[in-house]
């Protein structure tokens, strides 16, 4: 298969997919890339290092949740019709329009705060990545590495995630009231509205840092990124070569 993905995650370019698995399979010797076992998963590894990282720093800016339509964390969609009716009135929404910005404010923040959390996590699971890990994402394809980080990392980012995000939303007192409300709410009309806020907002924040870490796998597939050591450079380099 002419052009396939070249060097796993870095992905450019090699005459076949055949060629890359040699490499790897190789046992440390050198492939028809010029590429040895070792050099090919170093490379591998700086390059989702590098995803990983503008991933988590995109979403743990300031309002890198609270100011972005797509990763903005909004109050749990049962919720919504009744905040909308609050904020849509004038009264209701002088009363409690102001804590209700400060509990999504809060969620967001919270989110924001645990990304810092996540680039130890995945940087842990990128160096523990075996050569067998390795030949799962080239022949999986698209999002294959997403998916290791994800299969390997959401356990720890969970346990991380939640006491950052607690402690964001105790600052604006919302999760008692919120559990005692739902919890009422979930047995008066027989609904399953998640009484636990801080699990939701644990949840919205790990599907967003997936999300971004596939983008981030998509474009370091379809572009070359800056070649900051010898060794991304001697991969790249050979990659440029066959084009």
């Amino acid at each position: 298969m002419k052009k396939s993905i070249f060097a796993f995650f870095l992905l450019f370019s090699l005459t076949s997919c055949q060629e890359l698995l040699d490499v790897l399979e190789s046992g440390g010797g050198t492939g028809l890339a010029g590429i040895t076992q070792n050099e090919a998963v170093s490379g591998l590894k700086q390059a989702l290092e590098v995803g990983v990282t503008n991933g988590t720093s995109f979403l743990g800016k300031k309002d890198g949740f609270l100011k972005n339509a797509a990763y903005k964390i909004l109050m749990p969609p049962e919720v919504q019709n009744a905040v909308s009716k609050i904020k849509g009135n004038p009264i209701t929404n002088a009363l409690a329009g102001p804590y209700l910005d400060k509990v999504v404010t809060a969620m967001n923040s919270g989110a924001e705060n645990a990304m810092a959390e996540a680039k130890p996590i995945f940087v842990n699971a990128i160096k523990s990545m075996s050569i067998s890990d390795a030949i799962g994402i080239v022949t999986g394809g698209e999002g294959a590495a997403t998916n290791y980080l994800k299969r390997t990392t959401s356990t720890q980012l969970q346990s991380k995630f939640k006491p950052v995000i607690k402690n964001s939303l105790d600052k604006v007192n919302v999760n008692d009231p919120w559990t005692k409300v739902t919890t009422a709410y979930n047995t008066v009309m027989g609904k399953s509205v998640k009484t636990d806020l801080n699990e939701y907002v644990t949840d919205k924040a790990m599907t967003a840092l997936f999300s971004r870490v596939k983008q981030e796998e998509d474009k370091i597939r379809a572009n070359p990124i800056a070649r900051t050591t010898d060794i991304l450079k001697k991969v790249f380099g050979y990659a440029d070569s066959k084009k």
